[in-house]
């Protein structure tokens, strides 16, 4: 097992201030993270900020891999094919409590955002107003699905006979599958939600307000992972936590960090201010939950878990039939001792500053 790393980070200059102690190339060790998603966009900042320098000089060469819907990310993870899966909560959840597999919480970083995005002057205005209407999802696969299960359940509705559910990808094919009418909701996240408002999508929201009281998007890897490598584990942790507070110091400096590390992503054919006000409104609905899941996990470390949001989404998904029973929530959390200090553990206000005074 290798000693966990303890040394305080003090770091300067602009995206420099990501970086830690250079490893030799030769050194890197290669970690792989899946995501479920489709494309690396703008709103992963927790992710793709690290591998400008973080993850590298502390000696990881690490890849992230957008392999789909949550359910994907997960099988990957299980498989032994990557070692952390970024993925919806629920999907932890099933994970221990169906199948018993010890798929652990790493870091929190969103709290529940998803939404049903109906036409802004339609006619559907709660839940119960899709029963016989066609809902557009990323894929059958997504975790958003489980939430909608749940309200449809409260109403005695099922998404087998009395909504119908297609998937319609993301980005442009489900703008246009929603302006064709071939889909009458979209059932998205938040930043997806704001991608199809940049495109001229007029919507309403529907959302269970209640929803926000539960963890969604989150880092998660196997207990034979963490137990094999916590040293690994706290690294790739503290590359997310160091990214969280450069983002949210200078959210237009990750805007142009991504554009020059992933310039296929930036919006195309339309005027730099259009492109920056467009992306900037998916980052900006992006940090609000991740400042909600800061909040709700003690609002002092970046990335922080804690059992009791889990303990709520497992009542409420045995609740509404998707888990059989319940578990120990601590059972979901890392056990690495102090963890999310030690993953905090550097000079946030040189990180800061130094985002502030992002020069890419």
């Amino acid at each position: 097992m290798q000693p966990y790393l303890t040394r305080r980070r003090v770091l300067a200059g602009t995206a420099a201030a990501l970086a830690m102690p250079h490893v030799a190339r030769a050194a890197l060790r290669k970690v792989r993270i899946a995501v479920g998603t489709n494309v690396l966009n703008i709103s992963y900042p927790w992710l793709t900020l690290p591998l400008i320098h973080t993850w590298r000089d502390a000696g990881y060469d690490v890849e992230v891999l957008p392999v789909g819907a949550s359910l994907q990310a997960m099988q990957q993870m299980v498989a032994g094919n990557v070692e952390f899966a970024q993925l919806d909560s629920p999907v932890v959840v099933q994970a221990n409590v169906i199948n018993n597999l010890p798929a652990r919480v790493v870091m929190d970083t969103g709290v529940n955002d998803w939404g049903i995005g109906v036409a802004a002057d339609g006619p559907i205005r709660s839940v119960g107003d899709l029963k016989g209407k066609r809902v557009g999802v990323f894929s059958l696969a997504t975790g958003g699905i489980t939430y909608l299960k749940a309200d449809l359940h409260t109403l005695g509705l099922d998404t087998q006979r009395d909504v119908h559910l297609i998937a319609i990808g993301l980005g442009a094919p489900a703008v246009q599958a929603f302006r064709d009418q071939r889909v009458d909701a979209l059932l998205y996240w938040g930043s997806a939600l704001a991608g199809f408002e940049n495109a001229g999508l007029r919507l309403r929201y529907i959302q269970d307000q209640s929803w926000m009281q539960y963890p969604d998007f989150m880092l998660s890897a196997m207990q034979p992972t963490i137990t094999a490598d916590p040293a690994m584990v706290e690294a790739i942790a503290r590359g997310c936590a160091m990214a969280s507070v450069f983002v949210m110091a200078n959210p237009d400096c990750q805007r142009q960090l991504h554009w020059r590390a992933y310039p296929a992503t930036r919006p195309a054919n339309v005027p730099e201010a259009t492109a920056t006000a467009w992306d900037m409104n998916s980052l900006n609905r992006q940090l609000d939950t991740m400042r909600a899941a800061f909040t709700l996990n003690g609002g002092r470390y970046w990335g922080a878990a804690t059992p009791g949001p889990y303990d709520r989404l497992q009542h409420f998904m045995q609740a509404n039939g998707l888990i059989p029973r319940t578990i120990d929530p601590a059972t979901y959390m890392i056990t690495i001792p102090d963890f999310y200090a030690r993953i905090n553990d550097f000079d946030a206000a040189a990180v800061a500053a130094s985002a502030r005074a992002c020069t890419p």
